[in-house]
């Protein structure tokens, strides 16, 4: 107020002078400003700004809303014929063909024996013969092909989560109890028991459902069988759950030795020293920037928790670009997270924010996030997408976009016939160039057939070292296939990407690597506070990752993000870094930060850490974009 009485007197002196008619009229002129300040600002206290957010933004914030909240959403939102299409398609006809593969098996078997004993004496037994041998070969090899996907599918669905979910509870309990009575090296023999326990326990129900399905299960029919499709479909469901429950017993166990024995991951304690011989590499590590495509845009897991638009963003990539002018950096590393929902606008910001900043494009390596390939809808945790819907496979095709017009000439992808690094990423796409413009303009399922190996072919992607003992770059793909927005943060390695990572480092013996992807491999030595923080994120098959890159442990650093936080440690002689994000987590107004990593080689060849350069990002003052600034007082 003082600067309203202020400008005013000085506009009536310049006009007026100083006589006593006009300082009373400078009062009362005054005092009405007053009174409409202060209305203003009463109407604005009732009427919030609608640039700072409201409840809808916090929809599906993990942030601000519970699980238990969130699945409540879910039930009452969802999509009921979506439902059943989707359960339809990816449960029901997967068991059902699980189920029926070794009934069709055996009824070619018998059909075959029955044409083998029967009196050869004229042509036709031979040609009906020769049919039906022709028939198992062709379509023996179809049927087996859709028997192991279906079992794939429901194992990814279903079984290995249900694992890790029962595991991830039973921790979370244990720990909550004991965090504060139980020291480092007891809490890590707790979290082996856990997965003991919980291995056992999921054993032992599954051995009970195969139990009570035997009785109903049948192997071996005639042809005959076949007549009665309703029986045969009971049959064949009742074969699913036993072949998926035997798996189950089997493998839960399986999965609990291999938790419980394998060493805990553990703090790193210190960072090396520059060594006086070798080679040293900066790479600028961030992760889940989570681009939006509005300018006041919230995101999905932080709703108003977090910055809105893109501004803190903006102010980072301005301070790498600054900062890559004055000192090398050998690369930008982005593992994952790119944008908020995988949405052509959200793209549109983050390859326009590089551009404007050619220094950072021309070194920048990305790679898919959960987010950039599995949310169904922003607003929405309960969407799903049915396999018929063109939406998922136009998120990947954005992404292999994306990543085409980054780094396409620089990474090259695996050919694994010659067990040997292959084309560029550029020149692998250009068969399906064609194609993938085809998809994005009229999303027919019959285009996206020839395109369907291409997403798989791809990863893993490698950036070779420049020499033999140099420092190269593969970059993984570690998203579980889902349709569900609730579930979009599984994680999950192929045997081809792990048989990848094997040629590429054969390939250069002496060389280090970075190897990248979204999920971390392993919990971290930490207590959380929320079960949402454990489940669904970490890799379904994290250890099994681990175990098969331990060749690697002394030449080799695992980056990567997705739980937004920063740490720094080891598992099975492996390293492992994290990378904080440095919008989420944090509303407009405070400071995060990011790493710029140090990797360096002595004379041993070992790859060593030294210790990061942390970066501040400094938020933007509520006030600045405020319709009303401070209180009155």
């Amino acid at each position: 107020m003082h600067d309203c009485f202020t400008k005013y007197k000085v506009a009536v002196d310049s006009k007026q002078g100083h006589n006593e008619l006009t300082l009373c009229h400078w009062y009362a002129r005054c005092y009405f400003f007053l009174i409409l300040d202060v209305v203003h600002r009463r109407f604005m206290r009732r009427f919030s700004d609608p640039r700072h957010g409201d409840i809808e933004d916090d929809w599906s914030s993990t942030k601000r809303r519970s699980l238990l909240s969130l699945a409540g959403s879910l039930v009452s939102e969802v999509s009921l014929s979506k439902l059943a299409l989707a359960s339809l398609l990816l449960i029901v006809i997967p068991a059902v063909t699980l189920g029926l593969a070794p009934l069709v098996a055996s009824a070619w078997v018998s059909k075959i024996s029955a044409s083998i004993t029967s009196p050869l004496n004229r042509i036709w037994p031979v040609l009906v013969l020769l049919a039906l041998i022709a028939v198992g070969w062709f379509g023996g090899r179809a049927l087996f092909r859709l028997a192991e996907s279906s079992f794939w599918s429901v194992n990814s669905l279903a079984v290995e989560p249900g694992y890790v979910a029962f595991r991830e509870v039973l921790r979370h309990i244990v720990e909550g109890v004991l965090r504060t009575r139980a020291t480092q090296g007891e809490l890590a023999k707790l979290r082996a028991a856990t997965a003991a326990v919980a291995g056992l326990a999921l054993s032992g129900l599954a051995i009970s459902a195969f139990i009570l399905a035997w009785p109903a299960s049948r192997w071996a029919v005639d042809i005959s069988a076949f007549a009665s499709w309703p029986r045969l479909m009971t049959v064949a469901l009742a074969n699913s759950v036993v072949l998926v429950a035997a798996y189950i017993a089997v493998a839960s166990l399986v999965w609990a030795f291999a938790d419980a024995t394998m060493a805990q991951p553990r703090d790193v304690d210190g960072f090396y020293s520059t060594p006086d011989e070798g080679n040293i590499w900066r790479i600028a590590h961030l992760s889940d920037i989570h681009v939006v495509g509005e300018r006041y845009g919230f995101r999905i897991e932080s709703g108003r928790s977090g910055p809105r638009g893109n501004y803190r963003l903006q102010q980072a990539i301005e301070q790498l670009d600054i900062l890559s002018g004055r000192e090398q950096l050998d690369a930008i590393l982005i593992t994952g997270d790119m944008t908020d929902a995988g949405r052509s606008a959200e793209w549109a910001e983050f390859l326009d924010l590089l551009e404007s900043h050619p220094r950072l494009a021309e070194r920048a390596l990305v790679l898919p996030g959960n987010h950039d390939v599995n949310i169904v809808d922003r607003s929405n945790p309960s969407r799903l997408d049915t396999p018929t819907s063109p939406k998922k496979r136009l998120r990947k095709l954005r992404v292999l976009s994306a990543m085409s017009a980054l780094q396409g000439q620089r990474v090259r992808v695996v050919d694994f016939e010659k067990r040997c690094l292959g084309e560029s990423l550029s020149d692998a796409m250009k068969p399906y160039l064609a194609g993938m413009a085809s998809f994005t303009d009229a999303g027919r399922p019959y285009i996206f057939k020839a395109l369907k190996e291409l997403w798989t072919k791809v990863f893993p992607m490698v950036l070779p070292p420049d020499r033999n003992n140099g420092l190269g770059v593969i970059l993984l793909n570690s998203n579980a296939d889902t349709h569900f927005s609730f579930t979009n943060a599984l994680g999950m390695i192929s045997t081809a990407q792990v048989r990848g990572i094997e040629i590429a480092t054969a390939q250069y013996p002496r060389a280090c690597w970075v190897i990248a992807l979204h999920h971390h491999v392993v919990e971290y030595p930490r207590a959380v506070k929320a079960l949402s923080d454990r489940i669904g994120t970490a890799l379904i098959n994290g250890n099994w990752f681990v175990r098969r890159l331990h060749p690697l442990a002394n030449r080799a650093v695992v980056m990567h993000g997705h739980r937004h936080i920063d740490w720094i440690g080891e598992c099975g002689g492996l390293l492992i870094v994290s990378a904080p994000s440095p919008v989420m987590e944090a509303t407009n107004d405070l400071r995060t930060y990011f790493y710029i990593q140090s990797l360096a080689t002595g004379a041993d060849g070992r790859l060593r850490l030294l210790r990061p350069q942390r970066i501040n990002v400094d938020g933007q003052p509520r006030a600045d974009n405020s319709l009303m600034a401070a209180e009155p007082q």
